[in-house]
């Protein structure tokens, strides 16, 4: 049976909430309503979203596929699906490794000045959190802050 990738709806609040914490990827603002989820017979497994800012921003944010499922494409097909409802500009953070996966969807690492501002206070906050994290763990990864501009193909490429 082929993934779906579909709109969240209440009853996937519990897997979506387990499979972000999983995760240790921010906790706030994870209301299914902004969700799409990727199911497999019944079972979710994985989990974005574009989460709104009150300054009209958007973000890439909440992007999970639990471990058994992991390399088979369904972070890409919920990317894609995700990036086909928005326009230009969306925003994301990633730690450094993953910068390459997100840079084939037309995202381009930016400094904090070029963020909206309501971004730019979560990417500080979001560094000082792995800075400390780093003090507890002896390992740090810094937060990088990525934009997918204007003109940016909306669709996966065609073979």
């Amino acid at each position: 049976m082929p993934i779906t990738i579909r709109p969240a709806t209440a009853a996937d609040q519990p897997a979506i909430t387990a499979l972000v914490r999983a995760a240790r990827l921010n906790p706030l603002r994870i209301g299914w309503r902004t969700f799409l989820v990727a199911e497999d017979a019944g079972r979710v497994v994985g989990v974005g979203q574009v989460r709104p800012h009150g300054d009209g921003s958007r973000e890439l944010a909440s992007l999970v596929v639990v471990r058994d499922h992991r390399g088979a494409g369904i972070g890409t097909q919920l990317t894609w699906a995700l990036l086909a409802r928005e326009t230009p500009p969306t925003y994301l953070f990633c730690q450094a490794p993953t910068a390459a996966f997100y840079a084939r969807f037309g995202f381009q690492g930016i400094e904090r000045g070029d963020l909206p501002p309501v971004l730019a206070q979560m990417h500080r906050l979001a560094n000082l959190i792995a800075a400390v994290s780093a003090r507890l763990i002896g390992h740090h990864t810094p937060i990088i802050a990525m934009r997918r501009a204007e003109g940016s193909r909306s669709t996966p490429p065609t073979i």
